[in-house]
């Protein structure tokens, strides 16, 4: 077993123990990782990727054309890329301002199933993170929703990377909250993206049904060029 098997192992290990009695989904965050890593770990049977930037993942997308992968993004999303993201993308998780469903909509290409959409919210109101304000989720909901080629399955967020866990736990509660009331008015919500490799036992212990998991389960990122 070598050193990619042996951490996602492990990490399989750790959700089941961390959730038991759910099933929660593992996002194996790709980004600056090569397109053989994604191969390697789709070997093992992971399906769900997700990458933060656009003209990156689609490089990797053609390298890996031959594999059956569910690709999401994570990342910041520019208008001008929506385009892209939405002829390009199974998820995109990074929804935050109403300007940009009208275009993922128009661009989503009619025979492809709905694209499915996460609500990004700045649950701790940092000035340096995207997302969308808690106060605005409904009417952003409301707006995918109505949409016919946008599936809205629920929200996302990276809480403030606070050293102390009750305050990182406390953040998840918020957004566990705020799932619940958005799925009270819109019950074909499912999805609560929240957690990565420092905090995904929080996360889960909240009622994450999806954690995005990169450096513990591909190892330290590549240094940038």
């Amino acid at each position: 077993m070598d050193a990619l098997e042996a951490r996602y192992r492990h990490l399989l290990d750790a959700l089941a123990g961390a959730a038991p009695g759910r099933a929660p989904v593992l996002l194996a965050v790709s980004k600056t990782q090569p397109a053989g890593a994604v191969r390697a770990l789709a070997a093992l049977g992971q399906r769900a990727f997700g990458e933060n930037y656009v003209q990156e993942a689609l490089a990797k997308q053609r390298a890996l054309a031959d594999l059956a992968l569910e690709w999401h993004l994570i990342g910041p999303l520019q208008s001008n890329k929506c385009r892209e993201a939405a002829r390009h993308f199974d998820w995109v998780q990074s929804v935050d301002r109403p300007k940009l469903p009208p275009l993922l909509d128009r661009e989503r290409p009619a025979g492809r199933p709905p694209l499915n959409v996460l609500l990004q919210v700045n649950i701790d109101g940092e000035a340096s993170k995207s997302g969308c304000a808690p106060e605005a989720v409904m009417a952003l909901a409301d707006q995918v929703a109505a949409l016919p080629r946008l599936r809205l399955r629920g929200l996302m967020a990276i809480p403030a990377p606070h050293p102390e866990p009750e305050r990182r736990r406390a953040a998840f509660a918020r957004m566990r909250h705020l799932f619940e009331t958005l799925r009270a008015a819109h019950p074909g919500c499912d999805t609560l993206s929240m957690g990565m490799s420092e905090d995904y036992p929080l996360a889960l212990a909240e009622g994450a049904t999806l954690v995005r998991v990169g450096s513990a389960l591909f190892g330290p990122r590549p240094p940038k060029p």
